[in-house]
């Protein structure tokens, strides 16, 4: 589908560089991609009230395992 856009042109360079496009319509394809992948998560956002929170931490340094 054709559509005529007015977009910031450096706005575009930025999105451009930022997930590696080869295009322009590249570009905008995935920005839209994105926008809609970030709607789904929000829309899940409190669909499990039941889920149990994972504890989560990072181990020292020192006690890291090294393999040689």
């Amino acid at each position: 589908m054709k559509k005529t856009l007015n977009i910031d042109e450096e706005l575009l360079q930025q999105a451009r560089l930022a997930c590696d496009a080869a295009t322009d319509t590249e570009t905008v394809r995935l920005g839209l991609e994105a926008l809609a992948a970030h709607q789904r998560l929000i829309a899940l956002a409190g669909s499990e009230p039941d889920a149990i929170d994972v504890p989560r931490r990072r181990e020292n340094p020192s006690s890291k395992r090294r393999v040689a």
